[in-house]
């Protein structure tokens, strides 16, 4: 599946309201994660409405590094996750739910599914995404 694939998958299940933010980022990419499906959405679960009921930060960009933390082993993750934080905000215009939504202006930057997907193609632009996910997708078909 192209990073494009699952951007659009991602922002499917939240448009349709199968997951939160942060589960429709982990959810595409439960393939190459070493983490079964019913674990990846049980993490996620508290992460509904941003950090702290839309006081924090957007679900879906705490999905985005939560798979990068997994697909780079930790090595370097912080600075995926600096670049991913900059290509979210550029891309969204914010990365606190409550800013994203609009709570004191009233209008909203970012909508949701739109949010999700652009942490997804955020993660995509970052090279430990492509490489790792395919070793991992390698070593779970040898198991298989």
């Amino acid at each position: 599946m192209t990073i494009e694939e699952r951007a659009d998958k991602a922002a499917e299940l939240k448009a349709t309201g199968q997951c939160n933010c942060t589960q429709s980022v982990l959810k595409v990419f439960e393939d190459v994660l070493p983490v079964d499906d019913e674990t990846l959405m049980k993490m996620s679960a508290g992460f509904a409405a941003g950090m702290g009921g839309m006081q924090s930060t957007c679900g879906a960009l705490i999905g985005a590094v939560m798979v990068a933390g997994i697909l780079s082993d930790g090595n370097a993750t912080a600075g995926h996750s600096r670049k991913m934080v900059a290509d979210f905000e550029k891309n969204c215009g914010a990365t606190v739910c409550k800013d994203l939504k609009g709570l004191d202006t009233g209008k909203p930057l970012c909508e949701c599914p739109d949010c999700v997907r652009n942490a997804v193609m955020a993660l995509g632009r970052q090279g430990a995404y492509s490489r790792r996910a395919e070793l991992y997708r390698r070593c779970a078909d040898e198991v298989d």
